[in-house]
């Protein structure tokens, strides 16, 4: 009999995550071929990847495997973040309204402004000279 694995994809400014769930024991959670800890080294993004399963209390029942690509190291987390709690919506329908009253399904639109031609940035002007 094979095991159910869960897949959905997470993005966050250019970052893209794509997230299966195998059930498990929850030991086993692979970023990009490597282990979980020595990808996401600060304590304050590996909490935030694993927020929605503190959320639902389903830690511990699901290994998690994440390829993720673009963006940076924030980035990438929070679009981990999103990918998981798509794939537990997946698991069970009633997941979604405790993962959306965490604030957890909604995709962040925030994205950096792009350079404007005779502009110096975005919105930064080059400097104007009156003489």
């Amino acid at each position: 009999m094979a095991t159910t694995i869960y897949r959905a994809t997470g993005r966050r400014k250019t970052a893209v995550a794509r997230v299966w769930l195998k059930p498990g024991d929850g030991s086993k959670v692979v970023v990009n071929k490597r282990p979980f800890e020595s990808y996401f080294t600060d304590v304050y993004l590996r909490r935030n990847v694993l927020q929605p399963f503190e959320v639902t209390g389903t830690a511990g029942q699901f290994d998690v495997i994440v390829n993720v690509r673009g963006g940076g190291v924030l980035g990438q987390a929070e679009a981990a973040r999103l990918g998981i709690a798509r794939a537990l919506v997946s698991v069970k329908e009633e997941f979604k309204g405790i993962l959306r009253k965490g604030g957890l399904l909604t995709r962040d639109p925030r994205m950096k402004e792009r350079k404007k031609y005779g502009q110096r940035g975005a919105r930064a002007r080059f400097q104007f000279s009156k003489r």
